[in-house]
This record gives C-alpha cells, sequence and structure tokens, in this order.
C-alpha cells in the first residue's frame, strides 16, 4: 500500500465518520437534551467549523486520491465545492431566514425550510458520496 493510498483511505474515513457522527449523535441529541433556542445557537455556531472539517477531509482526500483514481478524486472535488456553497452562500442564507422568522417575519418561514431541506439533502449527498469512495477501498 502506498502513502498516498493511506492518506485517502484515512481523510476518506474521517470525512465520512465526521459526517456520520454530527448527523447520527450530535444533532439529535443537542436538539433533544437542550431548549430549543438554546439548541438552535449552539448549531448555528457549530456549523461554520463542521462545514471546514468536511472541506478539509474532503480536499485533502481528493489531492491524495487525484494520482490513484480520477473519479474518486472528482467525487471528493464535488464534496468540497458543495461545502463551499453551504457554508459561504446557503448557511448564511438560511441564518438570515431564521432571524427573520424569529422577529415576526411569518413570510420568512417558506424561505427558511426550503433552504434547511436543501442543506439537509446536500449533507446527505455529500456522505453518500464519502461512502461510495469508502467503499471502494475496500471492494
Amino acid at each position: 500500500m502506498s502513502a498516498l493510498f493511506l492518506i485517502a483511505l484515512f481523510c476518506t474515513a474521517l470525512l465520512f465518520g465526521g459526517m456520520a457522527f454530527f448527523a447520527a449523535l450530535i444533532a439529535p441529541l443537542v436538539f433533544r437534551l437542550l431548549p430549543a433556542e438554546m439548541a438552535g445557537r449552539f448549531i448555528r455556531g457549530l456549523f461554520p467549523a463542521y462545514y471546514i472539517w468536511v472541506l478539509a477531509t474532503s480536499a485533502a482526500a481528493c489531492v491524495a486520491l487525484f494520482p490513484l483514481s480520477k473519479l474518486d478524486a472528482g467525487i471528493m472535488a464535488a464534496v468540497a465545492g458543495l461545502t463551499v456553497f453551504l457554508r459561504q452562500v446557503l448557511m448564511p442564507r438560511i441564518n438570515a431566514l431564521s432571524d427573520r422568522v424569529k422577529a415576526g417575519d411569518a413570510s420568512a418561514r417558506r424561505g427558511f425550510d426550503t433552504g434547511h431541506r436543501l442543506s439537509v439533502a446536500a449533507n446527505l449527498l455529500q456522505m453518500v458520496a464519502a461512502g461510495v469512495v469508502l467503499a471502494g477501498f475496500v471492494f
């Protein structure tokens, strides 16, 4: 096994594991154990770091995978690119809409709900993509 193979495997496993841990344990526990307002603030504060984690691990996996598998490197590049959009464009838009809803602007609710669903779907797509690349190391 080459060093690049091990680095790519490690980074992809960190990516998938971090995303799965956040989705399956952290987010549900936060919303179950904390009052809604506090849970929302906590998750809002956590998401920028979460997206940096996803971006760093997917970009590192992309670089390590490039000489080994252009397809897998491309998948990781797509995950990284989508993460930049989610962090820099969609997350601030969702946060602004959430603030408007909290301020009593009922017309912002639909936009918030749509943005949130898009964010969840994009994260699920990224996790599936990371899982497919990770499975490729085994099969």
